[in-house]
């Protein structure tokens, strides 16, 4: 899903042979060249070697902990958000009054991942995944050809012709981000919201929903069920047995009848309920992480007899597996080889097989995780009991010889984690980890039949006239769901990634490594959930349209040419590879790019990293030095002075400056302008004319959490910590941006909640602010903005205002105080909001892709 841990970056000699035209092939001399074990891309320059040792995935598992911690602080400090905080948000929201125009969703339109075009060496491109979209959380699939895929940040939507032109079904709904998908013996669909992997960009849930017609309705407010019990929670699992449904929640487990859908749900279990909202604990800083429960198993023999797997991924007193006894629940101390003792059981899911014969489990361990592995391994009960007795069938060595690519399989478990069972064939398993892995025989042998990519395959050709050597198409990584489902009498096997969906038979065909040769990208681009950080856009070099380009999560970076003109792309390409963060883009040429993977490692090109033959590097890894020293955020600042476009600021500890603008080609070129001080980190950086401003925060959790405000100028002088003033929230500064016309006038944003909503010391009042008088005082300008994350800002050349929240984007026109609703959007957060140089708006949103709306459309009616 991200980079791999900033220390196990390391400089590797590697001689790269590169088929040419013509079948010659032609070998470049050994260079230097530094290896990331970038993801998706390991070595994000199409390294053929693994760095070694047995860490080959472990620093990408540190990394993704990391980025997730990183992204909940935004949002959470300086306490604890209380339940309740995004619906209120939403209703706000939609109270708004709204400007005119209407969004145009950019990048509704294949994104090919294996792009012949964009064959740099830093690019995903013959990595094997072929079309992509975003991150998919769940996925199910009934006996007639309808499948529905559960999306990170995108909501639901419905394919009724066995994957492919996709329709969305969730747009009406206060929460785009899945937990949980299932279908009932009624062919019913029920989604849990709040997506439930604990990774960087998760976002929280509204609720369960359920659609009595899923192959023709959609959701709505009025479909879901109970009150606001499960709201502001992630679901990881929903359950039936007998008459009841089941959620297995970040607040323990939950029921709520299937027969009347009426009334509230009824708490089940939950380990620690001091912990719970409304209780003593509530607000202590590890709350959110005392009541995990991620899936719970019915004994087939006794469905009132169930098993409730329970514990943080990281270890925890209370991790176990509980069942009810006489009224009360109790842990369970013998489970056969299954592990029982608190640091081996983290994330657990269970799968039982439709004759009731068996039940798998697939277990994450805090011990292991710890240790650098992940996996606790994968089990069988072939009683079909979850009681057991359980049988180990599977450990990471055991996966690592079926034909993984990787050192360490299930170093994420924690994150990716699914298995599924054949309906026909009780010995028949799929395991998804960052791979899919697949059992003929009960647990007995494996085989793998998506491998994490290609690029250490002896079948794999950077060459565009082989398009991607001999190998065939494999899945994207990092599994999340896996269904069966059937269509025209032909059964299919579903997988659920961090790049979308992807189908083949059940019964598949496989080549001589065990690998697949028959994965079909259900990618067709009528699905867009793509989640954007960033967006950059320029002018296309040919003069038709302008070029869009944007950073995703764990999808690179997306470059669409032409755009706005008859000779606009019709699929997109991927020239940079791993996640993809922020980016800065020449307005007058836009295949002028610097792109930002993680933690600061930027890359710049010059031709939008075309292929140009491989016969020299068409991108420059230029990362300043807060890189290599563990002192930038996961995704961090910079961007590009706005009277000085060749001064570029960047912020990790330090407040880093180059002039050479997308002509640099080293490191060295940065120089520190000011130390922010140790433990301190920019947040957003913007600079005019060479005054610079940094935001920071440091501590960044709510265990202290601080926060700043630097200025200075770029060739190092006059730089200050300014003392805030007693009106400004403490909460993270989401952005700053510079007025054109005035150094001295400057807005800032800040992410989180106010004090209504988070009882953290400082919490405050407001989200947007300005200052004239370079930040020495502010007035808070949010008005009638709902209280909601601001993530972005961007100021028109008349002086309005567009930002970007975690619900949508907003507007203030010139001379106005009031904001408006900019146009249609899902609840979908808004992570940049920029002006191209087409006079177009850009939102770049964390779920669904990238829109666009012309900025004159957004005009002020006088109401």
């Amino acid at each position: 899903m991200t980079s791999p841990h900033r220390g196990s970056r390391r400089l590797v000699l590697i001689a790269i042979a590169i088929a040419a035209a013509g079948g010659l092939v032609a070998t470049t001399p050994a260079v230097a060249m530094p290896i990331h074990h970038r993801h998706m891309m390991s070595g994000g320059k199409h390294a053929l070697v693994s760095t070694g040792g047995d860490d080959g995935d472990t620093g990408e598992s540190d990394s993704i902990a990391e980025g997730a911690d990183q992204r909940a602080e935004e949002r959470q400090s300086p306490g604890i958000v209380a339940p309740g905080a995004y619906g209120a948000a939403w209703a706000s929201m939609q109270n708004l009054q709204r400007t005119g125009g209407e969004w145009q969703q950019a990048t509704k339109l294949p994104y090919n991942s294996d792009d012949a075009r964009y064959r740099d060496y830093n690019s995903n491109s013959t990595a094997g995944m072929g079309l992509v979209t975003g991150r998919t959380a769940a996925v199910v699939a009934d006996a007639n050809g309808n499948v529905y895929a559960g999306t990170a940040g995108g909501g639901v939507w419905r394919s009724s012709s066995n994957g492919g032109k996709w329709k969305s079904i969730s747009d009406q709904l206060s929460a785009q981000a899945t937990g949980a998908l299932a279908l009932d013996a009624k062919g019913r669909l029920w989604l849990g919201t709040g997506e439930a992997n604990t990774n960087a960009d998760a976002y929280l849930g509204s609720g369960v929903y359920m659609l009595a017609d899923p192959a023709h309705g959609r959701f709505s407010p009025r479909t879901r069920i109970g009150g606001d019990e499960l709201q502001s929670t992630s679901i990881h699992a929903l359950r039936f047995s007998g008459d009841k449904v089941y959620a297995a929640t970040t607040e323990g487990l939950w029921s709520h009848s299937t027969t009347h859908l009426g009334g509230p749900w009824t708490l089940e279990f939950a380990p620690s309920p001091d912990y719970l909202p409304g209780h003593p604990l509530a607000n202590d800083p590890n709350a959110a992480y005392e009541n995990i429960v991620s899936d719970i198993a019915f004994d087939p023999a006794d469905p009132s007899r169930v098993v409730v797997a329970a514990g943080w991924r990281s270890g925890g007193t209370y991790n176990g597996y509980y069942t009810k006894v006489g009224g009360s629940w109790q842990l369970l101390t013998s489970m056969g080889d299954l592990p029982t003792d608190a640091g081996d059981v983290g994330t657990v899911t269970f799968a039982p097989s439709a004759d009731h014969q068996r039940y798998y489990a697939v277990v994450q361990s805090p011990n292991s995780l710890a240790a650098g592995g992940g996996l606790g391994g994968i089990y069988v009960s072939k009683s079909g009991s979850p009681f057991g007795p359980w049988t180990l069938v599977a450990d990471k060595a055991k996966l690592a010889g079926s034909g993984s690519v990787l050192d360490n399989p299930g170093g994420q478990s924690w994150y990716d984690e699914s298995l599924t069972v054949d309906p026909a064939n009780h010995d028949h398993v799929y395991a998804g980890l960052e791979e899919v892995f697949e059992s003929a025989d009960g647990g007995a042998t494996w085989t793998t039949p998506g491998p994490y990519w290609n690029f250490p395959l002896a079948c794999w050709s950077i060459d565009p006239l082989s398009q991607s050597g001999t190998c065939p198409q494999t899945t994207h990584p990092d599994q999340h769901g896996l269904a069966v489902g059937s269509y025209k009498g032909q059964s299919y096997v579903f997988a659920a990634n961090d790049g979308g969906v992807y189908r083949r038979p059940v019964d598949g065909a496989a080549n001589s490594l065990g690998h697949a040769t028959d994965w079909t990208s259900l990618n067709d681009g009528t699905i867009d959930s793509l989640q954007y950080y960033s967006v950059g856009v320029g002018k296309e070099p040919t003069g038709k349209g302008v070029v869009v380009t944007g950073g995703l999560q764990d999808n690179g970076q997306s470059v669409l040419r032409g755009y706005g003109s008859k000779s606009v792309d019709t699929v997109m390409g991927s020239n940079f590879g791993g996640d993809g963060g922020m980016t800065l883009v020449d307005p007058t040429n836009g295949c002028n790019e610097a792109q930002e993977y993680v933690y600061l490692e930027i890359n710049v090109t010059q031709d939008c990293a075309a292929n140009n033959g491989l016969g020299a590097p068409t991108t420059f890894d230029v990362p300043p030095p807060d890189n290599a020293n563990s002192a930038a955020r996961f995704i961090a600042p910079f961007s590009a002075d706005i009277k000085n476009p060749n001064t570029w600021v960047a912020g990790g500890q330090h407040v880093w400056i180059q002039n050479q603008g997308f002509a640099i080609r080293s490191s060295s070129a940065w120089t520190s302008a000011f130390d922010l001080g140790a433990g301190h980190t920019a947040t957003a950086v913007a600079s005019s004319g060479g005054k610079v401003y940094a935001g920071w925060c440091g501590p960044c959790n709510s265990q202290g959490f601080t926060h700043g405000l630097a200025v200075g100028n770029a060739d190092g002088t006059g730089w200050s910590q300014l003392t805030l003033p007693a009106n400004l929230p403490n909460r993270y500064i989401s952005d700053v941006k510079i007025d054109p016309a005035n150094s001295a006038h400057v807005y800032m944003t800040f992410s989180g909640f106010s004090r209504d909503w988070n009882e953290g010391p400082g919490a405050g009042i407001g989200h947007v602010f300005e200052s004239h008088d370079s930040g020495a005082t502010w007035t808070d300008i949010s008005a009638n903005l709902p209280d909601v994350p601001v993530d972005s800002l961007a100021v028109t050349s008349t002086g309005g205002l567009l930002v970007g929240t975690d619900l949508g984007a907003v507007y203030r026109a010139p001379g106005r105080s009031k904001w408006k609703a900019i146009g249609e959007l899902p609840a979908v957060s808004v992570d940049q909001i920029t002006v191209g140089p087409d006079g177009r708006v850009y939102a770049a949103t964390h779920g669904r892709g990238i829109y666009s709306m012309p900025l004159a459309e957004l005009c002020d009616n006088g109401q």
